[in-house]
């Protein structure tokens, strides 16, 4: 699959520090662990011995051991101890299998198979200006692509966000702009008239939204409220989603915020986060198909839909299977 290729987050980057972790990507089972130059290790959470689960284990001096009959990897995933046979020297095909994996962005990133590429850019990142935390993780019943589709989606903000994001008063999506990248799409000159369109604002005002997928199943948007509605002079916000596709009806999801607030605490941030989307997951939760159709002919569209129209292009175009139909 293609979707093996991509960089795809699995879990928090703080969640990886002791015992092996257990987690599931692509329908695949995947043990995740430390080896002691703190470098994270993704493997098939599967002894090739006798199938047990090596994240049911433990990290033994440097080395992942299995619980079932011990037998111990070292972090380049060759086995280096049998018990049963102490004086046995393992063959080089006696390993377990090894996917590339990394942190960034707080969390854990693994990928499945070999291909030149990067974990989705957030540019927010760099720029020490604006606070970093994350959001998550939110288990959803549907695809990456119907909530990255909903992540780009600024029609639905009057009525599922209503006295937040939008309200029934100012529906009307003005024309904005879409342009194809390299990653996906960047959508600009977004507008939207919203209520409270952050833990900051002090009254209703006008936001300019941009949009930009930076992988198949990772988007991030960026807005900027009217000054005079914000408490916080200079006040800007950049939002990453990000989605480990778990099946293709499955995704676990977190969000990265990038703020220019230092004085808030972590959960006040957090809880507006949460608030919005837990109004997004049980409309998500009832599409169907739950699967993103391409066919841009089996749902209809209007002009307010070009950017995820775009989106579904995009895909399609890449050849995406996963979580689409």
């Amino acid at each position: 699959m293609i979707e093996e290729t991509h960089w795809h987050p699995v879990a928090l980057a703080a969640e990886v520090t002791g015992p092996p972790v257990a987690v599931r990507l692509l329908e695949l089972d995947v043990v995740l662990w430390r080896d002691a130059s703190g470098a994270v290790q993704a493997w098939l959470d599967r002894c090739p011995h006798r199938g047990a689960r090596l994240s049911m284990g433990q990290v033994l001096n440097d080395r992942l051991e299995c619980p079932y009959h011990g037998w111990q990897f070292a972090p380049s995933g060759q086995c280096v101890v049998v018990p049963a046979l102490p004086a046995f020297t393992p063959p080089g095909t006696h390993c377990a299998q090894r996917y590339a994996a990394q942190d960034a962005y707080g969390l854990v990133w693994v990928r499945m198979a070999d291909a030149a590429g990067k974990v989705p850019a957030f540019e927010a990142e760099g720029d020490a200006a604006l606070r970093k935390l994350n959001c998550g993780p939110y288990d959803v019943a549907t695809s990456a692509p119907r909530i990255v589709e909903n992540f780009l989606d600024m029609a639905h903000f009057g009525f599922v966000h209503e006295g937040w994001l939008g309200t029934r008063n100012a529906t009307a999506i003005d024309d904005y702009r879409v342009e194809i990248t390299a990653t996906g799409l960047r959508a600009t000159q977004c507008k939207a008239w919203q209520p409270q369109s952050s833990p900051n604002t002090t009254g209703p005002a006008q936001v300019e939204y941009t949009y930009e997928v930076t992988a198949p199943y990772a988007a991030v948007l960026t807005k900027v409220p009217d000054a005079a509605a914000v408490a916080l002079a200079g006040y800007r916000e950049s939002i990453a989603l990000f989605i480990c596709p778990v099946a293709p009806e499955l995704s676990r999801v977190w969000f990265r915020l990038a703020l220019a607030d230092f004085a808030s605490p972590d959960e006040k941030l957090r809880d507006f986060q949460h608030t919005i989307f837990t109004q997004d997951q049980p409309v998500l939760e009832s599409q169907s198909p739950k699967r993103l159709p391409l066919d841009l002919r089996s749902e209809m569209h209007t002009a307010a839909d070009k950017a995820s129209s775009a989106y579904r292009r995009h895909l399609k175009q890449l050849d995406i299977t996963f979580g689409v139909c």
